[in-house]
Protein backbone atom coordinates (compact mmCIF):
# COMPACT_ATOMS: atom_id res chain seq x y z
CA UNK A 1 0.00 0.00 0.00
CA UNK A 2 1.47 3.21 -0.87
CA UNK A 3 0.48 6.59 1.76
CA UNK A 4 0.51 10.26 1.51
CA UNK A 5 0.49 11.39 5.33
CA UNK A 6 -0.03 14.74 5.08
CA UNK A 7 0.70 16.45 8.34
CA UNK A 8 5.02 15.97 9.75
CA UNK A 9 4.00 17.38 13.07
CA UNK A 10 3.70 15.37 16.58
CA UNK A 11 1.20 12.75 15.40
CA UNK A 12 2.29 12.36 11.66
CA UNK A 13 6.33 11.33 12.91
CA UNK A 14 4.64 9.30 15.26
CA UNK A 15 2.55 7.57 12.73
CA UNK A 16 5.59 7.18 10.65
CA UNK A 17 7.39 5.38 13.62
CA UNK A 18 4.79 2.86 14.48
CA UNK A 19 3.77 2.22 10.87
CA UNK A 20 7.34 1.09 10.42
CA UNK A 21 7.05 -1.77 12.90
CA UNK A 22 4.53 -3.20 10.40
CA UNK A 23 5.10 -4.26 6.83
CA UNK A 24 1.91 -3.59 4.74
CA UNK A 25 2.95 0.01 3.73
CA UNK A 26 5.14 -0.24 1.13
CA UNK A 27 6.10 3.47 1.00
CA UNK A 28 5.35 6.29 2.85
CA UNK A 29 4.82 10.14 1.34
CA UNK A 30 5.51 12.31 3.69
CA UNK A 31 3.82 15.84 2.89
CA UNK A 32 3.99 19.05 4.97
CA UNK A 33 4.33 22.67 4.54
CA UNK A 34 7.33 22.53 5.76
CA UNK A 35 9.91 20.63 3.90
CA UNK A 36 12.15 20.30 6.23
CA UNK A 37 9.90 18.36 8.91
CA UNK A 38 8.66 16.09 6.19
CA UNK A 39 12.17 15.11 5.52
CA UNK A 40 12.44 14.88 9.14
CA UNK A 41 10.01 12.48 9.56
CA UNK A 42 10.75 10.49 6.62
CA UNK A 43 14.55 10.31 7.70
CA UNK A 44 13.65 8.79 11.07
CA UNK A 45 11.08 6.48 9.05
CA UNK A 46 13.77 5.14 6.79
CA UNK A 47 15.91 4.71 9.69
CA UNK A 48 13.18 2.41 11.01
CA UNK A 49 13.12 -0.09 8.03
CA UNK A 50 10.20 2.21 5.91
CA UNK A 51 10.82 3.34 2.11
CA UNK A 52 9.94 6.95 2.69
CA UNK A 53 10.09 10.47 0.65
CA UNK A 54 9.42 13.74 1.60
CA UNK A 55 7.31 16.56 -0.30
CA UNK A 56 6.81 20.40 0.08
CA UNK A 57 3.39 20.61 0.27
CA UNK A 58 0.40 23.46 0.83
CA UNK A 59 -2.30 21.58 1.70
CA UNK A 60 -4.96 24.47 1.80
CA UNK A 61 -4.33 23.65 -2.02
CA UNK A 62 -6.73 21.23 -3.33
CA UNK A 63 -4.71 21.34 -6.72
CA UNK A 64 -1.33 20.74 -4.70
CA UNK A 65 -3.12 17.66 -2.82
CA UNK A 66 -4.09 16.03 -5.89
CA UNK A 67 -1.31 16.59 -7.98
CA UNK A 68 1.49 15.02 -4.76
CA UNK A 69 -1.46 11.76 -5.00
CA UNK A 70 -1.40 11.56 -8.54
CA UNK A 71 2.45 11.65 -8.58
CA UNK A 72 3.39 8.73 -6.39
CA UNK A 73 -0.18 7.10 -7.48
CA UNK A 74 -1.00 6.62 -3.99
CA UNK A 75 -3.36 4.64 -2.49
CA UNK A 76 -4.62 6.30 0.59
CA UNK A 77 -4.19 9.54 2.42
CA UNK A 78 -3.93 9.92 5.92
CA UNK A 79 -4.75 13.40 7.24
CA UNK A 80 -2.88 14.22 10.33
CA UNK A 81 -2.94 18.22 9.93
CA UNK A 82 -5.19 20.55 11.90
CA UNK A 83 -9.26 19.79 10.61
CA UNK A 84 -9.33 23.27 8.80
CA UNK A 85 -7.44 21.66 6.22
CA UNK A 86 -9.89 18.63 5.81
CA UNK A 87 -11.53 20.06 2.61
CA UNK A 88 -8.91 20.24 0.33
CA UNK A 89 -7.53 16.51 1.58
CA UNK A 90 -10.52 15.15 1.49
CA UNK A 91 -11.34 16.42 -1.95
CA UNK A 92 -8.28 15.00 -3.23
CA UNK A 93 -8.56 11.54 -2.14
CA UNK A 94 -12.38 11.79 -3.51
CA UNK A 95 -11.27 12.57 -6.74
CA UNK A 96 -9.17 9.68 -7.25
CA UNK A 97 -11.49 7.61 -5.42
CA UNK A 98 -9.34 6.44 -2.66
CA UNK A 99 -9.00 6.16 0.52
CA UNK A 100 -8.92 8.67 3.08
CA UNK A 101 -8.80 8.62 7.07
CA UNK A 102 -8.35 11.61 9.39
CA UNK A 103 -8.00 12.14 13.17
CA UNK A 104 -10.82 14.51 13.56
CA UNK A 105 -13.96 15.49 11.59
CA UNK A 106 -14.25 18.74 9.63
CA UNK A 107 -14.87 21.95 11.62
CA UNK A 108 -18.34 23.02 12.86
CA UNK A 109 -20.14 26.23 12.95
CA UNK A 110 -22.13 27.30 16.27
CA UNK A 111 -26.03 28.08 15.94
CA UNK A 112 -26.26 31.87 14.94
CA UNK A 113 -28.79 33.22 17.71
CA UNK A 114 -28.52 30.49 20.22
CA UNK A 115 -25.03 28.42 20.00
CA UNK A 116 -25.35 27.48 24.08
CA UNK A 117 -28.38 25.94 23.32
CA UNK A 118 -28.98 24.55 19.76
CA UNK A 119 -26.72 22.53 17.32
CA UNK A 120 -25.83 24.71 14.60
CA UNK A 121 -23.93 22.70 11.74
CA UNK A 122 -22.47 19.58 13.70
CA UNK A 123 -18.53 18.87 13.02
CA UNK A 124 -17.86 16.30 9.99
CA UNK A 125 -21.51 17.66 8.53
CA UNK A 126 -20.16 18.32 4.80
CA UNK A 127 -17.99 14.90 5.23
CA UNK A 128 -21.04 12.74 5.62
CA UNK A 129 -23.31 14.82 3.30
CA UNK A 130 -20.46 13.33 0.75
CA UNK A 131 -21.32 9.62 1.46
CA UNK A 132 -23.45 9.20 -1.15
CA UNK A 133 -21.25 10.46 -4.21
CA UNK A 134 -18.09 8.76 -2.39
CA UNK A 135 -19.90 5.70 -2.89
CA UNK A 136 -20.70 6.07 -6.48
CA UNK A 137 -17.21 6.22 -7.01
CA UNK A 138 -15.81 3.81 -4.97
CA UNK A 139 -13.79 5.55 -2.00
CA UNK A 140 -13.88 5.21 1.57
CA UNK A 141 -13.44 7.56 3.70
CA UNK A 142 -13.25 7.17 7.70
CA UNK A 143 -13.52 10.23 9.51
CA UNK A 144 -12.10 10.93 13.21
CA UNK A 145 -9.96 7.42 13.92
CA UNK A 146 -7.50 8.92 16.17
CA UNK A 147 -7.91 8.16 20.09
CA UNK A 148 -10.49 10.32 21.20
CA UNK A 149 -12.70 10.27 18.59
CA UNK A 150 -11.31 7.34 17.14
CA UNK A 151 -10.83 4.31 19.59
CA UNK A 152 -13.68 6.00 22.12
CA UNK A 153 -15.82 5.61 19.62
CA UNK A 154 -14.87 2.01 19.33
CA UNK A 155 -15.26 1.13 22.51
CA UNK A 156 -18.93 2.15 22.28
CA UNK A 157 -19.64 0.15 19.78
CA UNK A 158 -17.67 -3.14 21.02
CA UNK A 159 -19.95 -1.93 24.53
CA UNK A 160 -23.24 -2.45 22.28
CA UNK A 161 -22.33 -5.39 20.73
CA UNK A 162 -20.69 -7.55 23.10
CA UNK A 163 -21.39 -6.24 26.91
CA UNK A 164 -24.31 -4.87 26.94
CA UNK A 165 -28.35 -5.64 26.15
CA UNK A 166 -29.42 -1.97 26.81
CA UNK A 167 -27.16 1.16 27.48
CA UNK A 168 -28.46 3.91 30.04
CA UNK A 169 -25.28 6.10 29.61
CA UNK A 170 -21.89 6.16 27.35
CA UNK A 171 -19.36 8.79 28.59
CA UNK A 172 -15.86 9.33 26.70
CA UNK A 173 -13.55 10.47 29.63
CA UNK A 174 -10.07 11.90 28.98
CA UNK A 175 -7.30 12.24 31.67
CA UNK A 176 -3.97 12.12 32.40
CA UNK A 177 -1.11 12.78 35.08
CA UNK A 178 1.47 13.93 32.84
CA UNK A 179 3.41 17.20 34.04
CA UNK A 180 6.41 18.85 31.55
CA UNK A 181 9.07 20.50 33.00
CA UNK A 182 10.30 23.68 32.68
CA UNK A 183 7.14 25.39 31.38
CA UNK A 184 4.91 27.51 33.13
CA UNK A 185 1.93 26.21 30.94
CA UNK A 186 2.53 23.54 27.88
CA UNK A 187 -0.30 21.99 26.15
CA UNK A 188 0.41 17.96 25.40
CA UNK A 189 -1.05 18.49 21.99
CA UNK A 190 -2.11 20.99 19.16
CA UNK A 191 -3.18 24.48 21.18
CA UNK A 192 -4.91 25.34 17.71
CA UNK A 193 -7.29 22.01 18.36
CA UNK A 194 -7.47 22.60 22.09
CA UNK A 195 -8.80 26.09 21.44
CA UNK A 196 -11.09 24.64 19.01
CA UNK A 197 -12.79 22.10 20.57
CA UNK A 198 -12.88 24.12 24.15
CA UNK A 199 -13.94 27.39 23.58
CA UNK A 200 -16.73 25.92 21.07
CA UNK A 201 -19.94 25.43 22.79
CA UNK A 202 -19.96 21.28 23.79
CA UNK A 203 -22.38 19.15 22.50
CA UNK A 204 -24.50 17.02 24.49
CA UNK A 205 -27.36 14.07 23.60
CA UNK A 206 -30.00 11.98 25.07
CA UNK A 207 -32.49 10.36 23.14
CA UNK A 208 -35.38 12.30 24.69
CA UNK A 209 -33.97 15.52 24.21
CA UNK A 210 -31.42 14.37 20.50
CA UNK A 211 -28.31 17.40 20.53
CA UNK A 212 -28.49 20.22 22.36
CA UNK A 213 -25.46 22.72 23.41
CA UNK A 214 -24.34 24.51 26.67
CA UNK A 215 -21.75 26.79 28.23
CA UNK A 216 -17.94 25.81 27.14
CA UNK A 217 -16.19 23.87 29.73
CA UNK A 218 -19.87 23.49 31.41
CA UNK A 219 -21.18 20.35 33.28
CA UNK A 220 -18.39 19.69 35.91
CA UNK A 221 -18.24 16.31 37.58
CA UNK A 222 -15.18 14.64 38.90
CA UNK A 223 -14.06 11.09 37.62
CA UNK A 224 -11.99 8.44 38.92
CA UNK A 225 -9.32 7.42 36.26
CA UNK A 226 -7.64 4.28 36.76
CA UNK A 227 -3.73 3.25 36.58
CA UNK A 228 -2.84 5.86 39.23
CA UNK A 229 -4.34 8.95 38.14
CA UNK A 230 -7.19 9.57 40.69
CA UNK A 231 -9.93 11.14 40.70
CA UNK A 232 -9.99 14.55 38.35
CA UNK A 233 -12.20 17.32 37.56
CA UNK A 234 -13.61 16.95 34.09
CA UNK A 235 -16.03 19.55 31.96
CA UNK A 236 -17.75 18.81 28.86
CA UNK A 237 -16.42 20.38 25.67
CA UNK A 238 -17.14 19.79 21.62
CA UNK A 239 -16.41 16.53 20.65
CA UNK A 240 -16.99 14.36 17.61
CA UNK A 241 -18.45 10.95 20.09
CA UNK A 242 -21.62 13.07 20.82
CA UNK A 243 -22.48 13.04 17.01
CA UNK A 244 -21.40 9.52 16.26
CA UNK A 245 -22.11 7.11 18.92
CA UNK A 246 -25.72 7.65 18.18
CA UNK A 247 -25.22 6.87 14.72
CA UNK A 248 -24.94 3.21 15.89
CA UNK A 249 -25.56 2.64 19.11
CA UNK A 250 -28.74 2.77 21.26
CA UNK A 251 -28.10 4.96 23.90
CA UNK A 252 -30.24 7.25 26.13
CA UNK A 253 -27.56 9.55 27.02
CA UNK A 254 -24.07 9.95 24.93
CA UNK A 255 -21.38 13.17 26.66
CA UNK A 256 -17.70 13.57 26.17
CA UNK A 257 -15.56 15.32 29.03
CA UNK A 258 -11.83 16.28 29.69
CA UNK A 259 -9.92 16.04 32.74
CA UNK A 260 -8.08 19.08 31.92
CA UNK A 261 -7.57 20.27 35.40
CA UNK A 262 -8.14 24.03 36.55
CA UNK A 263 -4.95 25.63 35.73
CA UNK A 264 -5.57 24.52 31.94
CA UNK A 265 -9.43 25.89 32.05
CA UNK A 266 -8.07 29.08 33.71
CA UNK A 267 -5.65 29.53 30.96
CA UNK A 268 -8.38 29.15 27.98
CA UNK A 269 -10.93 31.16 29.92
CA UNK A 270 -8.24 33.73 30.03
CA UNK A 271 -7.50 33.33 25.85
CA UNK A 272 -11.16 33.55 25.47
CA UNK A 273 -11.25 36.64 27.05
CA UNK A 274 -8.60 38.55 25.55
CA UNK A 275 -9.76 37.56 21.84
CA UNK A 276 -6.31 35.48 21.52
CA UNK A 277 -8.73 32.40 20.78
CA UNK A 278 -9.80 33.98 17.17
CA UNK A 279 -9.31 32.62 13.55
CA UNK A 280 -9.87 35.90 12.03
CA UNK A 281 -6.75 37.68 10.56
CA UNK A 282 -5.67 40.75 12.15
CA UNK A 283 -3.19 43.45 10.74
CA UNK A 284 0.04 43.99 12.39
CA UNK A 285 2.38 46.19 11.15
CA UNK A 286 3.17 44.84 7.35
CA UNK A 287 1.65 41.46 8.60
CA UNK A 288 -1.75 39.53 8.99
CA UNK A 289 -2.06 37.20 11.44
CA UNK A 290 -5.01 35.34 13.50
CA UNK A 291 -4.63 35.70 17.13
CA UNK A 292 -4.89 32.18 17.86
CA UNK A 293 -2.30 31.35 15.03
CA UNK A 294 0.11 33.54 16.89
CA UNK A 295 -0.72 31.88 20.55
CA UNK A 296 0.12 28.32 18.86
CA UNK A 297 3.29 29.61 17.13
CA UNK A 298 3.89 31.26 20.91
CA UNK A 299 3.43 28.27 22.93
CA UNK A 300 6.38 25.22 22.64
CA UNK A 301 5.72 22.35 20.39
CA UNK A 302 4.15 19.52 21.92
CA UNK A 303 6.23 16.94 19.60
CA UNK A 304 9.29 18.29 21.32
CA UNK A 305 8.31 17.92 24.75
CA UNK A 306 8.44 14.33 25.05
CA UNK A 307 11.73 14.54 26.64
CA UNK A 308 10.45 17.05 29.09
CA UNK A 309 7.29 14.96 29.24
CA UNK A 310 6.47 12.91 32.95
CA UNK A 311 3.27 10.15 33.54
CA UNK A 312 0.72 8.52 31.63
CA UNK A 313 -2.31 9.51 29.35
CA UNK A 314 -5.59 7.52 29.69
CA UNK A 315 -8.61 7.39 26.96
CA UNK A 316 -11.52 5.97 27.42
CA UNK A 317 -15.37 5.36 27.04
CA UNK A 318 -17.52 4.64 30.71
CA UNK A 319 -20.65 2.80 29.77
CA UNK A 320 -23.46 2.28 32.52
CA UNK A 321 -26.65 -0.02 31.79
CA UNK A 322 -28.12 -3.22 31.80
CA UNK A 323 -25.58 -6.06 30.96
CA UNK A 324 -26.05 -9.39 28.77
CA UNK A 325 -27.00 -11.25 32.36
CA UNK A 326 -29.41 -9.18 32.63
CA UNK A 327 -27.94 -7.26 35.29
CA UNK A 328 -27.00 -3.76 36.26
CA UNK A 329 -23.34 -3.15 34.55
CA UNK A 330 -20.81 -0.30 34.37
CA UNK A 331 -17.64 -0.54 32.98
CA UNK A 332 -14.43 1.73 31.88
CA UNK A 333 -13.08 0.82 28.62
CA UNK A 334 -9.94 2.55 28.01
CA UNK A 335 -6.49 2.80 26.66
CA UNK A 336 -3.27 3.91 28.42
CA UNK A 337 -0.11 5.39 26.75
CA UNK A 338 2.78 5.72 29.38
CA UNK A 339 5.27 8.40 28.29
CA UNK A 340 8.69 6.64 29.19
CA UNK A 341 7.55 3.34 26.93
CA UNK A 342 6.77 5.58 24.08
CA UNK A 343 9.92 7.49 23.95
CA UNK A 344 11.79 4.39 24.50
CA UNK A 345 10.48 2.51 22.05
CA UNK A 346 9.06 5.31 19.30
CA UNK A 347 10.88 8.36 20.02
CA UNK A 348 7.55 10.44 20.61
CA UNK A 349 5.59 11.29 23.40
CA UNK A 350 2.53 9.68 24.87
CA UNK A 351 -0.54 11.70 23.40
CA UNK A 352 0.84 11.83 19.54
CA UNK A 353 1.60 8.43 20.05
CA UNK A 354 -1.77 7.24 21.38
CA UNK A 355 -3.55 9.12 18.73
CA UNK A 356 -1.14 8.28 15.78
CA UNK A 357 -1.49 4.10 16.62
CA UNK A 358 -5.17 4.04 15.80
CA UNK A 359 -5.30 5.35 12.02
CA UNK A 360 -2.44 2.74 11.62
CA UNK A 361 -4.40 0.12 12.82
CA UNK A 362 -7.19 1.22 10.63
CA UNK A 363 -5.43 1.52 7.74
CA UNK A 364 -3.82 -1.80 7.89
CA UNK A 365 -7.32 -3.78 8.60
CA UNK A 366 -8.76 -1.56 5.29
CA UNK A 367 -5.24 -3.43 3.78
CA UNK A 368 -6.46 -6.37 4.74
CA UNK A 369 -10.05 -6.58 3.68
CA UNK A 370 -11.26 -7.01 7.64
CA UNK A 371 -12.45 -3.43 7.34
CA UNK A 372 -14.05 -2.90 3.56
CA UNK A 373 -16.61 -0.32 2.07
CA UNK A 374 -17.09 2.80 -0.18
CA UNK A 375 -18.65 5.89 1.68
CA UNK A 376 -18.06 7.83 4.16
CA UNK A 377 -18.05 6.70 7.69
CA UNK A 378 -17.68 7.08 11.39
CA UNK A 379 -15.52 4.36 13.60
CA UNK A 380 -18.37 3.36 15.06
CA UNK A 381 -19.68 1.96 11.46
CA UNK A 382 -16.97 -1.01 11.23
CA UNK A 383 -16.67 -3.83 13.44
CA UNK A 384 -15.06 -3.27 16.57
CA UNK A 385 -13.45 -6.90 17.63
CA UNK A 386 -10.48 -6.96 14.84
CA UNK A 387 -9.68 -3.24 15.23
CA UNK A 388 -9.42 -4.30 19.47
CA UNK A 389 -7.43 -7.55 18.38
CA UNK A 390 -5.03 -5.85 16.04
CA UNK A 391 -4.28 -3.11 18.90
CA UNK A 392 -3.36 -5.47 21.02
CA UNK A 393 -1.25 -7.05 18.52
CA UNK A 394 0.53 -4.03 18.49
CA UNK A 395 1.44 -4.24 21.96
CA UNK A 396 -1.13 -1.54 23.15
CA UNK A 397 -3.75 -3.71 24.42
CA UNK A 398 -6.88 -1.88 25.56
CA UNK A 399 -8.32 -2.35 29.22
CA UNK A 400 -11.74 -3.05 30.57
CA UNK A 401 -12.64 -2.48 34.18
CA UNK A 402 -15.65 -3.10 36.52
CA UNK A 403 -17.08 -0.14 38.02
Amino acid sequence: MRVLLIGAGGVGGAFASIAAKRNFISELIVADFSLEKAQGVAREAKARGLVARAEQLDASQFEAVLAVAKKHRVDAIVNLCAPLFNPPIFQAAFEMGIVYLDTAANLSEPHPTEPYKQLGKPLGADQFAAHDAWQQKGGLAITSIGVEPGLSDIFARYAFDHLFSSIEEIGVRDGGNLQIEGYAFAPTFNIWTLLEECLNPPIHYSKAKGWYTSEPMSHLEVFHFPAGIGALECVAVEHEEVLFIPRYVDAERVSFKYGLGEEVVDVLKTLHKLGLDSTKKIQFGDFAISPRDFVAAALPDPAKLGDRMHGITCAGTWVKGIGKNGLAREVYLHHIADNAVTMREYGCQAVVWQTAINPVVALELIHSGAWRGAGVYCPEHFDAVPFLEMLAAYGAPHLLEER
